[in-house]
């Protein structure tokens, strides 16, 4: 407890006893605050360290990839993947237009 002395108008000495509750509050609330920015900054962290991590195997998949398509037979080997994929969706269509149709005759 600080004593502080102060004189008022009429001379006479006036004590005040000054008390820092107000100052400990404001420590407490910012220690609060400090370690709650601090938790939320090892958080971002982890986050971006994951996505630097899926952006890095990311890239290293696209260039294997186009390292890949410089040899002819993996080209060709996908290309023909892709139309096999498409060549089933277009069926798959095609069995689904067909039960419409036959669906629509029955009634």
């Amino acid at each position: 407890m600080k004593k502080v002395v102060k004189k008022n108008s009429a001379k006479k000495p006036l004590i005040i006893a000054a008390v820092c509750t107000g100052v400990a509050t404001v420590a407490v609330a910012l220690g609060k605050a400090f370690k709650s920015m601090k938790a939320s900054a090892k958080a971002q962290h982890e986050v971006d360290k994951a996505n630097f991590e899926a952006v890095k195997a990311e890239s290293k998949a696209n260039w294997e990839e186009a390292k890949a398509m410089g040899k002819p037979s993996t080209r060709e080997a996908m290309m023909q993947a892709q139309r096999d994929e498409q060549i089933k969706e277009a069926n798959e269509r095609k069995a689904e237009a067909e039960a419409r149709i036959a669906a629509a005759q029955q009634k």
